[in-house]
């Protein structure tokens, strides 16, 4: 798979609102180590670009089981590789279709601003429309964790169970420390080692980043993609109230992103069909430490909402 004609490549994007690549040779590193990185998965049995008012979106489908499906959508910087630890298990359970984010680095590519939360929920809606999927089990990391909710608020009736890893800016604001390795970690001039150990501190003391195929992936999207996405704003509990549909939320006890004490009180308090688990020994990269367990808490909701 080559890199798509159509993405964005150069300065000249930022003036108009999308995010891109800062040059073709960085752009090329990326999409080297996403076909590295898409190589380590099973094989997908179908893909698609899907046109949305914002730009085109890469889903790939991972089975072919007729039930409703599981969609998994990833943290920032991130993209369909970073679930090469958990395809196996939660394909165990379902179909699994995964979305490359827009506006994040990836196959997917903006091609008009998006400057609210219910644009955000708009170009997801139609991805899922145009796969003709009329409900499905939401499965977020980070800001996909967030993406996942905003989605909830807006369309909750095409929401079957909604399971939110160390979602961010969802139950409590980013932390100092996050602030930080976001701004350290997209300096161009910041040596690649440096860049590492930031990654490693945000995943709690995990292998450095070319050790592992999607945290190559993260550290390249970092330093060669700038995005133009508006900054999350978390939400109210009032909001949280209204997200009345089935979820399981995970906190990481080692997480940096957020206070995870504040974030577990949160969410104890607001979600009305909320399963809330604290994982003390978890860092912000939990998908990677704990995929067998995700499988398993993932099942157990899916089977309730089913037995429902």
């Amino acid at each position: 798979m080559s890199e798509p004609a159509t993405a964005n490549i150069g300065v000249q994007f930022k003036h108009r609102g999308l995010g891109y690549f800062t040059n073709l040779v960085g752009a090329n590193n990326y999409f080297s180590a996403y076909q590295d990185g898409l190589e380590q998965l099973p094989e997908p049995t179908a893909h698609w670009d899907i046109v949305t008012d914002f730009g085109t979106v890469r889903v790939y489908r991972f089975g072919t089981d007729g039930r409703t499906p599981l969609v998994l959508l990833p943290g920032r910087q991130a993209a369909t590789p970073l679930w090469r630890a958990n395809l196996p298990t939660l394909m165990a359970l379902r179909t699994v279709y995964t979305i490359d984010l827009l506006g994040e680095p990836g196959y997917s590519v903006q091609q008009r601003p998006i400057t609210t939360d219910a644009e955000q929920a708009s170009w997801l809606d139609q991805v899922l429309k145009a796969l003709e999927l009329p409900k499905v089990h939401l499965l977020g990391l980070s800001i996909g964790g967030w993406t996942a909710i905003n989605y909830g608020l807006h369309y909750p009736d095409r929401i079957a169970s909604m399971t939110l890893l160390d979602p961010a800016m969802s139950f409590a604001p980013v932390s100092l420390k996050m602030i930080l390795v976001s701004l350290g970690s997209v300096f161009p001039w910041l040596p690649q080692s440096l860049r590492h150990r930031l990654l490693s501190w945000m995943s709690g003391g995990a292998r450095s980043s070319d050790e592992l195929p999607e945290g190559r992936l993260i550290s390249l999207g970092m330093s060669e993609f700038t995005l133009r996405l508006p900054t999350p704003r978390p939400f109210s509990e009032q909001q949280l109230r209204a997200l009345d549909v089935p979820v399981l939320a995970v906190i990481a006890g080692r997480s940096i992103i957020q206070n995870p004490q504040r974030a577990l009180q949160t969410a104890n308090t607001t979600l009305p069909q909320g399963t809330v688990e604290f994982w003390p020994e978890a860092s912000h990269a939990l998908n990677g430490e704990y995929p067998e367990l995700i499988a398993r808490q993932t099942a157990q909701l899916i089977a309730r909402v089913d037995s429902a």
